[in-house]
């Protein structure tokens, strides 16, 4: 899926004729702490919250006032993670995109970018997961696979974290069995050290539910 898929069809853009109390009335609505100004078809910069908190009469057009903007963007044509990339980069709450002509088409909001990670995730699909840690020397995916694979097992799914001052990865796989216990002596026999395993339903609502809030903390929603 590429950028011009997810762009929303209800956020708006600013003009400069519109007011930070405009503009903060919007975030209110929509739930973000950016919005795009733009002039006609060009694309001006990101004015978030705090550059309005900071204007000394926000009930006043933005053009009167003095602002350093942000200009992050991305193209209509650049995959999503791309899009990811750059939102937790500068912890934005929208992404705007541009066409090849660098005219403004619209934004990507960082709650649509997580419904798409969900839905990458194979959140829906029945199964358990598994948490690796390894380090990132011995990280080999093609093993990995094989090592699911050989116990009649697909992975559905996964992804790899680094926690903070940390040398070593967590691998998360999310995969189409609840009966992990050959699986985990498997990973165990190459030496793999399994950190954590969820079967049940509760648990693996848990597990979703801690990784998304701390995703939204990272982005600032």
């Amino acid at each position: 899926m590429i950028a011009r898929d997810l762009i929303s069809e209800v956020v708006p853009a600013l003009k400069t004729s519109d007011s930070g109390q405009t503009a903060l009335n919007w975030m209110e609505i929509f739930r973000i702490s950016h919005l795009p100004i733009v002039n006609n078809q060009d694309f001006l910069g990101l004015i978030s919250d705090s550059d309005i908190y900071d204007m000394n009469q926000p009930e006043e057009p933005i053009g009167n006032h003095s602002l350093t903007l942000l200009k992050p963007y991305v193209t209509d044509d650049q995959h999503l993670f791309e899009v990811i990339g750059l939102a937790s980069r500068l912890k934005l709450t929208v992404v705007p995109v541009l066409d090849s002509h660098n005219h403004y088409k619209g934004v990507i909001t960082a709650t649509d970018l997580v419904r798409y990670l969900a839905s990458i995730s194979s959140i829906d699909q029945s199964g358990g997961i598994l948490v690796l840690e390894i380090t990132e020397r011995d990280y080999s995916l093609s093993q990995i696979a094989q090592i699911v694979e050989s116990n009649n097992i697909k992975v559905l799914s996964l992804y790899i974290t680094s926690p903070p001052d940390s040398t070593r990865l967590e691998v998360t796989l999310k995969v189409n069995s609840t009966d992990l216990a050959s699986l985990i002596r498997t990973f165990e026999r190459y030496n793999y050290d399994v950190k954590t395993w969820i079967t049940s339903d509760d648990s693996m609502d848990r597990f979703y539910s801690e990784r998304f809030d701390l995703l939204m903390k990272y982005l600032n929603i």
